[in-house]
């Protein structure tokens, strides 16, 4: 059976796509509570009983292994195939989607403006407005010379150059990094709990680091390749229930599982136990970025393969609405983290520790959940994304 037609009223959609991008989502959303959205406040762990203390830490690490830097990535594949399939309904109409597409990303610009105001310096969707310019310039080229620059972005040129650098030159010194500097006096406009200030800092000293941490931690590189793989994903069509679909998925799960470990142990050495700045600086950043991409394709290959099992899909079958209006639904998490966590609301960030951060994050996310089925029961979109669609056709 094809799955993108396994439910009524929803034959266009890929169900599988809509379910792993609501996935993505949560993940993210999880990840940002226990993060208190990049607020630095958190309680006096002096404060709280032991094991609460090694509680917490046990949350962290392992909501952090399983998903940071990891469902960042997945929705940035997804971003890319989701442009695969409008460049493909337009060309097949004769239309070049291309020029239609950077206008939809100033468009996402705007919902860009909007979520940073409530999250200091954690915005995402400018990088992508930024990032995805490289989908309107490889648009049209085949797809081995499309995986041939993914890998090649992937593979993290810019750290490469820096380290090689280094070695031909022993007095050579990496760039100042300026994103901590900046995320620092966001911190401190936050504790202040001046709404104006915070809106202020947030869309402007915010969005600089924001960015400036992507391009200095090798994410702005990973980006437009992760966007070229779901552009190659698309036109191969791997998302669709095939027999050379569920092989690819199969040798992509055994390799990266393979090669996660390696990579892994390869990043701690160069980042934990190594002494030399640059090295870790730019090596390290490297075996960093790899080794989440390798998990990263242990999630997703894992996803897709479990899809074929109906007791999965109804087990993930909630994520498919919550997957369908994933904007709405990023940009209303910045919003009710700030209200949750921030002084200038409940300010619960001084109170909650890691463990119950998280607890609040899945009931929000799960009341999240309801409203979308809600809202898709009476209308075909989300309404950020019904409002992104009629803008891009203005309509």
């Amino acid at each position: 059976m094809n799955l993108s037609n396994s439910s009524p009223g929803l034959s266009n959609r890929i169900h599988v796509v809509d379910a792993f991008r609501g996935f993505a989502v949560m993940a993210i959303f999880l990840v940002h509570n226990i993060e208190h959205f990049i607020s630095g406040i958190y309680p006096d762990a002096g404060a709280q009983p032991d094991w609460l203390n090694i509680l917490d830490k046990a949350v962290f690490s392992f909501t952090f292994s399983l998903f940071a830097g990891k469902a960042y990535a997945i929705f940035a594949l997804l971003f890319g195939f989701t442009f695969s399939l409008l460049f493909a309904k337009q060309q097949a109409l004769g239309k070049d989607f291309g020029y239609r597409f950077l206008w939809r990303l100033l468009l996402l610009s705007l919902f860009a403006s909007l979520n940073a105001l409530f999250f200091p310096g954690g915005d995402v969707l400018l990088l992508y407005c930024i990032a995805g310019i490289v989908l309107f310039f490889v648009r049209k080229l085949n797809d081995k010379t499309l995986l041939i620059l993914a890998v090649l972005c992937l593979l993290q040129p810019i750290e490469w150059y820096h380290y090689v650098r280094s070695i031909l030159d022993a007095g050579y010194t990496l760039p100042v990094k300026q994103a901590d500097a900046l995320y620092g006096e966001i911190g401190k406009v936050v504790a202040s709990g001046n709404l104006w200030e915070f809106f202020k800092v947030n869309v402007t000293t915010g969005q600089k680091a924001s960015l400036l941490w992507a391009i200095e931690g090798g994410r702005f590189m990973q980006t437009m390749g992760l966007f070229m793989c779901g552009l190659w994903i698309g036109r191969k069509q791997l998302f669709l229930n095939s027999k050379e679909s569920r092989s690819f998925w199969l040798a992509a799960l055994i390799i990266s599982a393979i090669s996660f470990a390696p990579l892994y142990e390869f990043k701690v050495i160069m980042m934990d136990k190594n002494t030399d700045v640059i090295s870790k600086s730019t090596v390290g950043v490297v075996l960093d970025m790899w080794s989440k991409f390798s998990f990263t394709l242990v999630l997703t290959a894992s996803f897709m393969l479990l899809y074929q099992k109906l007791k999965f899909r109804n087990l993930t079958s909630s994520l498919i609405p919550y997957g369908r209006m994933s904007l709405t639904n990023y940009v209303s998490q910045s919003i009710l983290g700030a209200l949750i966590y921030f002084p200038f609301g409940l300010s619960l960030a001084k109170t909650c520790g890691i463990t119950l951060s998280l607890v609040i994050g899945i009931v929000v996310f799960l009341a999240q959940v309801q409203f979308c089925k809600w809202w898709l029961s009476k209308y075909k979109q989300g309404p950020l994304e019904g409002l992104w669609a009629r803008a891009t056709w203005l309509k």
